[in-house]
């Protein structure tokens, strides 16, 4: 793919959610540009399989990056995208919705109040 952006692999990253088919990255940066971050709704409820994925994919993020910004690299931007906006947010007001670098944020209250599991240290799936 000539001309690919740059992006950043988060190494020991877990590529997905384990017997859901549901990816937590991408394998390379897509040429015409990434898929733009925005908040969507949101309809998982606790104890749904939704929720559950939801709630890894924070728990990854939690224990990769704590409470420190990160790039948002090869994250998939579907699952950025349900937590975007609540659990999730942009660094800075400069966000970039569509690049590849752009600085992320867990918010530790609305993530710890939404998603409380997340923060164990073990993650059961």
């Amino acid at each position: 793919m000539a001309n690919a952006p740059d992006m950043i692999k988060h190494r020991g990253f877990p590529s997905g959610m384990p017997g859901t088919g549901v990816q937590f990255t991408i394998r390379r940066a897509n040429g015409k540009g990434a898929t733009p971050i925005k908040a969507i709704p949101r309809k998982a409820r606790p104890g749904t399989k939704e929720h559950r994925i939801d709630a890894a994919f924070l728990h990854a993020l939690w224990h990769q990056f704590g409470d420190e910004p990160f790039e948002r690299g090869n994250l998939d931007a579907a699952r950025l995208n349900l937590l975007f906006g609540r659990e999730v947010v942009a660094v800075d007001r400069s966000f970039d919705p569509t690049s590849y670098e752009a600085l992320l944020q867990i918010d530790e209250r609305v993530a710890r109040q939404n998603f409380p599991e997340s923060f164990d240290d073990v993650f059961e799936v």
